[in-house]
């Protein structure tokens, strides 16, 4: 590892990189990454990095997202296959269609799509400030895409404004099974149970905390409780042991086979030899800008 990371170091050095990496790469990925986070922190970060050079250890819409806020600077991703299916579950037809049909609607994009369906958008969103965006909307009709769970989530919280949903979903969080987690609360009864809104709204019914990524952790730092049932990628699991060493993490979701092609022999040959660069259309480009930069404003 330490030959890897001196390694890292002289390849970062030349090409004026940063690597971003999201809590769902494998372990080694995240220790020797620069920032590691959940798709709103690395949003941010790849929006004010000065570095010339991104890599990104996540699925495409992260690395082409980041190319859309930076569009000046050379994003390069491990493994350019790697891919989120939920990102394409919406359809251009679908959104043009409602907007004819309902008034008064924001078209409401989180984050885990294509450029495309960003670009259709009025605004992005990421689990941790879906619910203060959607709120601070004048908007009373609200299209969700592509994610209908978090989408439940968020209408839950805001009652007063009323949802249309794509019916997308993450393959990974829609396949944990509320009679797993029963059966692991029954096992752990004095386990909190951590819950990601892209679960579905039966596995959030037995929760004591729903959040995203970066707030599943933070309340497991601030909880009393020293055990956890965890519904998320278990690729999270390396930071909360990382944070809270003392404390027994029980994981219930399976791992998302897209964000484990990061690994650490694909991000040096990245930085090596430029391979896996992310492109954009210049016009899409620009339109799906426009969504995320004001998701970056309104969230501050």
């Amino acid at each position: 590892m330490q030959k890897i990371q001196e390694r890292l170091r002289a390849l970062k050095e030349r090409e004026k990189a940063v690597i971003l990496a999201h809590y769902y790469a494998p372990d080694a990925v995240q220790a020797i990454a620069d920032r590691v986070g959940d798709s709103y922190y690395l949003a941010k970060e790849a929006a004010k990095t000065q570095a010339e050079t991104i890599v990104f250890c996540g699925v495409h819409f992260m690395g082409e997202s980041a190319k859309i806020l930076n569009p000046g600077k050379r994003v390069l991703m491990p493994d350019l296959s790697a891919d989120c299916p939920m990102a394409h579950m919406a359809s251009a037809e679908q959104i043009a269609a409602l907007k004819r049909e309902v008034g008064d609607l924001a078209v409401v994009c989180y984050i885990n799509s294509t450029a495309e369906l960003k670009a259709m958008s009025d605004v992005c969103v990421t689990s941790s400030n879906a619910v203060k965006i959607v709120r601070a909307l004048k908007e009373q009709n609200i299209l969700f895409i592509p994610d209908q769970n978090l989408g439940s989530f968020v209408a839950e919280k805001v009652p007063e404004k009323h949802f249309y949903f794509s019916g997308g979903y993450c393959p990974v969080h829609a396949s944990l099974l509320a009679a797993d987690v029963a059966a692991e609360k029954a096992a752990h009864p004095q386990a909190e149970v951590l819950t990601h809104p892209e679960c579905t709204e039966e596995v959030r019914a037995l929760s004591d905390f729903i959040g995203s990524t970066a707030e599943i952790i933070a309340r497991a730092r601030e909880s009393a409780a020293r055990e956890f049932i965890v519904c998320t990628e278990p690729g999270v699991l390396y930071e909360l042991k990382n944070s809270c060493p003392d404390k027994h993490f029980i994981p219930v979701s399976m791992a998302c086979a897209d964000m484990k092609k990061n690994t650490l022999e694909r991000v040096l040959e990245c930085l090596e030899t430029g391979a896996g660069e992310v492109v954009t259309d210049a016009a899409k480009a620009e339109s799906a800008r426009r969504p995320l930069e004001r998701m970056l404003e309104l969230a501050k």
